[in-house]
């Protein structure tokens, strides 16, 4: 159930006039419905694995009060590890099992051993990287006596499987979400109208920029052997705004709805692309997971604090399993590792965390320095970019060698693909609008914003129509 489908449409309206009208103050019946509700919302998807998440749930039900209970060390790291154990051997099966497999069978053919191994039809369920980490962050906080686990297996089960976050988060920790279960919700008219405008840029993001990028960032991607310098790095830039518009379009989609219903997410994404350097970008781009890294990994490990060499350790220790979370797939962790080796310098020269400001750019020294690092740090990003959208290491290698050794600039795709200076104009705009509501979750602010308004619905509608790229990216992890 999509998003962007009218089946989900019919979905929400039906939940919303549920919710707001016959449970209206009856806090423990609207989270039974809600918990209905998301339960129906997966098993659209697929029925059969509705059974992991209520698994899930249970597990970590039970692990968190019994941390609670516990004064034994011992048993405390036992049931810690019990979750820790059943969460990561749920995502490892599912998820990795092919990918170590085929591996294995590579690894014997190489030198000359036949493996009568074979791979499983393992079918990956949709959004188990995220509510699984949604789940672990409860068990270790309660075993970190940093929240109290809670008595009702109603309000945990509806945090675990809240469906506007279900599928792509944000991955949402249980000291910010869960509480909201138990206090009473009355409608508040701004608050939903906040959300509606969020739902609508989300739309614009994934219907207008994302799905249009889709369809040149396919062609090029397939064909790259012949295409020539400029119309790969055409490929590059429409991917990275692809990926920005399809993720963090889900992103304001699920806070929108979620404000609807009278529930805060955080935010996840916070105009990544205007980053003056790799360590402000992560501090941006997919904030939940990056935070989640920082707080369950990073500092465990250390952090920032000791030795260089350790600190460098940690910065690889995160990217490396930040891009092996993205897939099962040799480009996601070379990804993560090339984004190590841009981090790095800013860790070395204690700059990591210099870009804390608001972002200007003016015909002054300090506002072209900032136009400078944004565009270097885009560059750096749209090149590491190529390693996740390819098949294979080779094929972005190939990929990249075309594009620096071809260096023929003419229009060869932008000639033969209709519509692509309209794409590229769009694209335009949308940064321009991005811009000048960088301090805004959406544009529909200032004297412009009927403007705006008028014509993100427009858009919608129209290219809406004719979008053949629905599924959300992100639906993969």
């Amino acid at each position: 159930m999509l998003f962007n489908s009218f089946t989900f449409l019919f979905f929400f309206i039906i939940v919303f006039f549920l919710y707001w009208f016959p449970l209206k103050n009856k806090t423990k019946a609207q989270n039974i419905f809600i918990l209905l509700a998301s339960y129906i919302f997966y098993a659209w998807w697929n029925w059969q694995f509705l059974g992991l998440i209520i698994l899930s749930t249970i597990v970590d039900y039970f692990v968190g009060n019994e941390l609670y209970k516990q004064k034994d060390i011992k048993k405390r790291k036992y049931f810690l590890a019990l979750s820790i154990v059943f969460n990561l051997g749920l995502l490892c099966y599912f998820k990795y099992s092919n990918f170590f497999i085929e591996n294995w069978i590579i690894a014997w053919e190489s030198i000359g051993f036949q493996s009568n191994v074979t791979s499983l039809n393992i079918i990956l369920p949709v959004g188990i990287s995220f509510y699984t980490f949604q789940t672990m962050s409860y068990t270790i906080d309660v075993y970190r006596n940093k929240i109290k686990p809670t008595n009702s297996i109603i309000n945990f089960a509806t945090f675990v499987a809240f469906f506007p976050q279900l599928v792509a988060g944000p991955i949402e920790r249980a000291s910010h979400l869960l509480p909201q279960f138990s206090l009473k919700r009355t409608f508040n008219y701004s608050y939903a109208t906040s959300g509606v405008k969020l739902i609508l840029w989300g739309l614009f993001k994934k219907v207008v920029i994302a799905d249009t990028c889709a369809t040149y960032v396919n062609v090029i991607f397939d064909n790259y052997e012949v295409m020539n310098t400029l119309s790969l790095i055409l490929g590059a830039v429409y991917f990275a705004f692809q990926i920005y518009g399809d993720f963090s379009g889900y992103s304001d989609i699920a806070i929108g709805l979620s404000r609807i219903l009278g529930f805060d997410l955080k935010q996840n994404f916070n105009k990544p692309y205007f980053s003056r350097n790799i360590a402000e970008f992560w501090r941006r781009w997919h904030i939940s997971l990056s935070t989640w890294f920082r707080d369950y990994l990073y500092i465990p490990l250390g952090g920032s604090r000791g030795k260089t060499i350790v600190k460098v350790r940690n910065v690889f220790a995160i990217f490396l399993v930040s891009g092996f979370w993205h897939g099962a797939n040799w480009t996601f962790v070379f990804w993560g590792l090339l984004n190590a080796l841009y981090f790095v310098p800013s860790l070395l020269l204690n700059n990591n965390r210099k870009y804390l400001d608001a972002i200007t750019i003016g015909f002054n020294r300090i506002g072209l320095i900032n136009l400078m690092n944004i565009l270097i740090t885009f560059l750096l990003t749209i090149l590491a970019w190529v390693f996740f959208r390819a098949n294979s290491i080779s094929e972005a290698f190939s990929y990249l060698n075309r594009l620096f050794s071809n260096l023929n600039f003419s229009f060869q795709y932008m000639s033969i693909e209709r519509y692509n200076f309209e794409a590229l104009m769009l694209l335009f705009f949308f940064i321009m609008i991005e811009w000048f509501s960088r301090n805004y979750e959406s544009p529909f602010i200032g004297k412009f914003k009927k403007v705006y308004f008028s014509a993100t619905i427009i858009l919608i509608i129209l290219l809406g129509v004719y979008s053949k790229h629905s599924d959300f990216i992100y639906f993969q992890f």
